[in-house]
């Protein structure tokens, strides 16, 4: 099949359109792309919708990426129709527009995040008349899809009963520079434990408690914290930290050199929210940093036991002491982190692009006969 990937989706920021199309291609389909970004970070597009003018913010930046969009998707039309659109991540809008330029060519909205919801976890658009229309904002977007992919079971449950026969669960998965930045020995060598946290720092990274739980470390326990990015919690997570383990603060790192930075550790850890939203996700994170070869611990929720199962260390939710417990474990133990090392490389790969498009795969050719 033909399929076109279209919107304002920022694959460099937010890989799941890269390993949707990736995977699609990897299974026979030929994937195009028209695709303008938008030039917002998430962040900056919940809060623009969360602002008194950031209807007015928001649609300006879509005009503008919008007429480039039109006739980027207009010229892959007169090349070949295509059979299939997939909608790129935070394409609520943009959904709107594909359906207005293929009225009668099939959807896939990769619906990764849900407007509503990740305003409220994220502190902007409070209650009221912003999360009613931020509700109506989702809505008019899973309507408008043929089919709605979501990347876990729970978020799947917040799609509307009546249009819940539109979704399919895939899984976040990693692109395969992930794979390829594996590095075999690595932590082999006696030194201390190389620990990473990469991401934005906010309430469902759980960004505060793993700052508690690097300042519960000491520089005898064995273990080096690189702790990388920024965000509303970034002040908070520091000061926790203080005076605990070795730690380096990268404020950015270019996605292109990202996997090679982060496989030069030993452990990754995924997140420890307490926030709803993070009870229903397997992070970005958790897959890709298994996929480079690192052992994993993050939070015991049931959509990541449900993906990974005993193959990552798990510790409660919001709890500093058990993380901290888990990494000085590692550090004493080099063969205990050889062996979740190789457990989370093993489960990492059901989730190449090829292995985790499958469901869409199969959904799609049932939609496009």
């Amino acid at each position: 099949m033909r399929i076109l990937a279209f919107g304002t989706y920022q694959a460099a920021d937010h890989p799941r359109v890269r390993v949707l199309a990736d995977g699609l291609r990897a299974r026979g389909h030929v994937v195009a792309e028209a695709n303008v970004p938008l030039g917002l970070s998430t962040r900056d597009r919940v809060a623009m919708l969360g602002a008194r003018s950031g209807a007015a913010q928001m649609a300006l930046r879509l005009a503008r990426s919008w007429t480039r969009l039109t006739g980027l998707a207009l010229r892959a039309r007169a090349a070949g129709r295509p059979d299939a659109l997939l909608v790129g991540y935070m394409g609520h809008f943009d959904v709107w527009l594909a359906r207005l330029l293929f009225p009668r060519t099939p959807i896939l909205l990769d619906h990764l995040i849900f407007a509503a919801t990740t305003a409220q976890d994220r502190g902007v658009g409070g209650t009221g008349l912003k999360q009613r229309l931020l509700r109506a904002l989702d809505g008019a977007a899973l309507r408008i899809a043929d089919v709605v992919v979501v990347d876990t079971e729970e978020h799947r449950d917040l799609v509307p009963d009546r249009l819940r026969g539109k979704a399919v669960v895939v899984p976040v998965g990693a692109t395969e520079a992930w794979y390829d930045a594996a590095r075999d020995g690595a932590g082999a060598d006696g030194g201390p434990l190389r620990v990473v946290f990469f991401g934005l720092f906010t309430p469902l990274q759980g960004a505060v408690t793993i700052g508690e739980a690097v300042g519960l470390l000491t520089a005898d326990d064995g273990v080096e914290v690189t702790m990388i990015g920024s965000g509303q919690d970034l002040d908070a997570a520091r000061a926790a930290a203080e005076g605990g383990a070795p730690t380096t603060w990268v404020p950015w790192v270019e996605s292109a050199d990202l996997p090679g930075v982060v496989a030069g550790h030993d452990v990754g850890i995924g997140i420890t929210g307490t926030t709803p939203k993070a009870l229903k996700v397997v992070p970005n994170k958790v897959y890709q940093c298994a996929a480079a070869g690192l052992a994993v611990v993050t939070s015991d929720t049931a959509p990541q036991r449900r993906a990974f199962g005993d193959a990552v260390v798990t510790v409660p939710a919001g709890d500093a002491a058990a993380l901290a417990d888990a990494l000085r474990t590692l550090a004493a133990d080099r063969a205990l982190l050889g062996r979740r090392r190789a457990a989370a490389a093993a489960a990492a790969e059901r989730f190449r692009p090829a292995g985790a498009v499958a469901p869409l795969d199969e959904r799609l050719r049932a939609v496009v006969r």
